[in-house]
């Protein structure tokens, strides 16, 4: 897909990569992996979009969902996965940690925190529940270490577990993404009026200075280290 096409033509594109998936694996097979986030959601709702073609009106096409609920998302991203969950009949899928917190030095090695809190309970749910595709929010423009991503992944986590990651919105830029939840009517986090632009764990998100975002980089309310190590995250399992 050329980057600089317009919404339109970048939707058009996204659908028909998801078409392609939804003919190569059986529905069981194909998640989501929904952090809550506007990107995600928009996944979702292209995804969605694609289960329904072509269905009777007795069929449900039902999205099958994997949110991780690391126990430090902000209770706002927490609400809304479960009332949208509901609004939208998702078959849901919690991944958890099975750490106690309380004892856990929580973002002190954030590699570490990521791949305890994050990468592991992922590959676990991704083999338990025999995950064969999970479709990600991932865009290419929100970090370098994302720039050569491609659209279809083969994946293999330190379990073993091997599955086709599927980054839909890839080319899509932030503007997209809004326009998109603005044209399409899609509900989205709270959060976000408050001027958070991209939502990861307490620990590790602040609000961006100014309390807008305006001018800054989308990612800046990122905790610096975490972001340095994208790429080394990436290896481990990281979207």
């Amino acid at each position: 897909m050329t980057p600089g096409l317009d919404l339109a033509a970048k939707r058009a594109a996204s659908l028909d990569l998801l078409r392609s998936v939804r003919d190569r694996f059986a529905p069981a097979e194909i998640v989501v992996a929904w952090t809550g986030g506007k990107d995600s959601t928009v996944a979702l709702d292209l995804w969605r979009t694609v289960l329904k073609e072509g269905l009777a009106e007795s069929q449900s096409g039902r999205a099958r969902v994997l949110n991780l609920d690391t126990g430090l998302k902000f209770p706002e991203v927490v609400a809304f996965r479960d009332t949208l969950a509901r609004d939208w009949d998702l078959d849901l899928i919690i991944a958890r940690p099975g750490l106690d917190l309380a004892a856990y030095p929580v973002a002190r090695d954030k590699a570490a925190c990521c791949r305890d809190l994050k990468i592991a309970p992922l590959s676990a749910a991704l083999a338990r529940h025999s995950v064969r595709a999970l479709i990600t929010g991932v865009r290419r423009d929100e970090h370098p270490s994302r720039a050569g991503r491609k659209r279809l992944e083969d994946r293999v986590w330190d379990n073993g577990q091997a599955c086709l990651e599927v980054n839909p919105i890839l080319d899509w830029t932030e503007m997209d993404v809004w326009s998109h939840i603005a044209e399409a009517g899609l509900p989205y986090c709270s959060l976000y009026g408050q001027g958070y632009r991209s939502l990861g764990c307490m620990p590790c998100t602040v609000l961006p200075t100014g309390g807008t975002g305006a001018g800054e980089d989308e990612r800046a309310g990122r905790d610096p280290d975490k972001e340095a190590q994208l790429g080394l995250l990436r290896d481990l399992g990281y979207f």
